[in-house]
Order: C-alpha cells, then sequence, then structure tokens
C-alpha cells in the first residue's frame, strides 16, 4: 500500500551504496525491495512466510533484469541470515503482525550490522483504546519498538498523503461490481472492510540506526 512516490524517500533514508545489501522482511511480491536495489546497485535479500509469494517475486526479478536478488523463506522474528550480514532492512506494512512484536524489532537488530539502517512503513491508531481496530494496529507503536530494541536516531513521521491515497482506492474500491471475477471481488471486500478505518489511522514512516 506504500505509494510509487515514497520509494525515492524510502530508498534515500536506507543510505546504500553500491554493493551493499538490503533485506527487504516481509517482502511479499518483492516489489518495493527491487525497485530500490535496482537504483542502488545493491544486493537483494527478500525474506517472506509465502513461498508462493517468493516465487512471483523471483518473475519479477527475472522481468526487471534484476540478477542481484535472492528470495527465502522465512518469518519476521526468525530471518534465517547470520548475525550483522546485512547493510540495511526495509519492512514495508508488516512489522505489527508478530504476536510478540518485540521479537521483530530484535530480528531485525541482529541482522543489522553496527551502523546499518532500518526503514518501516505501517499504520497506528489515533486512539489505541479504540476497539473497532483489530488489536494489531491498535499495539503499534513503532518508536517504542526500535527505541526498546535498542536502535537509535529514531524518527517516526507522519505521512497523510500515503493514507489519502489509500482512502480514495477504498472508495472506488467499494463501488465496484465484482460479479463473478475473483480478483476484484477480493478488492471489493478489501474496500468494504478497509474503507472505514482510514479515518481512525495514521501513517507512518519510521526511520532509525543500529548503534556502532
Amino acid at each position: 500500500m506504500v505509494p510509487a512516490e515514497a520509494i525515492p524517500e524510502l530508498a534515500e533514508e536506507l543510505r546504500l551504496t553500491p554493493g551493499s545489501t538490503l533485506l527487504d522482511l516481509a517482502c511479499g511480491r518483492g516489489a518495493y525491495g527491487l525497485l530500490i536495489a535496482q537504483k542502488a546497485g545493491t544486493l537483494l535479500i527478500g525474506v517472506d512466510f509465502s513461498a508462493q509469494a517468493l516465487t512471483e517475486a523471483q518473475e519479477q526479478a527475472a522481468r526487471m533484469g534484476v540478477s542481484n536478488a535472492s528470495f527465502r523463506v522465512g518469518e519476521l522474528t526468525a530471518a534465517g541470515l547470520p548475525d550483522a550480514s546485512v547493510e540495511a532492512v526495509l519492512c514495508s506494512d508488516a512489522i505489527q503482525f508478530p504476536d510478540e512484536p518485540a521479537g521483530a524489532y530484535d530480528e531485525i537488530r541482529r541482522v543489522l550490522k553496527p551502523g546499518g539502517r532500518v526503514v518501516l512503513t505501517c499504520w497506528e491508531p489515533l486512539d489505541r483504546n479504540d476497539e473497532r481496530l483489530s488489536l494489531r494496529v491498535r499495539r503499534a507503536n513503532l518508536s517504542a519498538g526500535l527505541h526498546q530494541a535498542g536502535f537509535m536516531d529514531v524518527e517516526v513521521r507522519d505521512r497523510p498523503s500515503w493514507l489519502a491515497r489509500e482512502h480514495a482506492l477504498w472508495e472506488e474500491a467499494v463501488t465496484l461490481a465484482p460479479g463473478d471475477d475473483p480478483a476484484l471481488r477480493s478488492l471489493h471486500a478489501e474496500g468494504v472492510k478497509s474503507l472505514p478505518w482510514t479515518a481512525l489511522l495514521r501513517r507512518v514512516l519510521a526511520v532509525a540506526t543500529n548503534p556502532q
């Protein structure tokens, strides 16, 4: 759900240099990591729990001509990489999913080299007591998670324009007449579920550095 206009900002905050390694954690089909790695000239490791998503990510890498990308099955809390093995970690719209969120923040710090950068995107509740939102969303607190894991230079920035784009997408989705098309039916259902939530959330970008 991160808009294309955000990609340059994500790339800048990751502070990648040619030949460094970017971990796209919970990469899904890999689009964001592939775009960033392709432009920066870095190695890319994509990790996700879904083997099907990783197959599609590998196919996308081939279509884009990105040969310096590899993909493997893993979890937000267990990426399967050695300690201090990557210069940067990107985790887009997924840090809230583990049952114990602290495990994901700790895992990101574990795989990052000293001085490495992490960039997270997510939603946070305007009111943490609002039971209309799921527990996972209500407990999302990127600043607290990063600080508790020991990161420094933590910044969490509101990105209302991202949320406005999502709102517009869901407004369009709920007007669909999807018929028997399974993809349109899925989009319509997601719009019906998600549209009321956009007024209850803030969209955030978080950046931090692993201490030397």
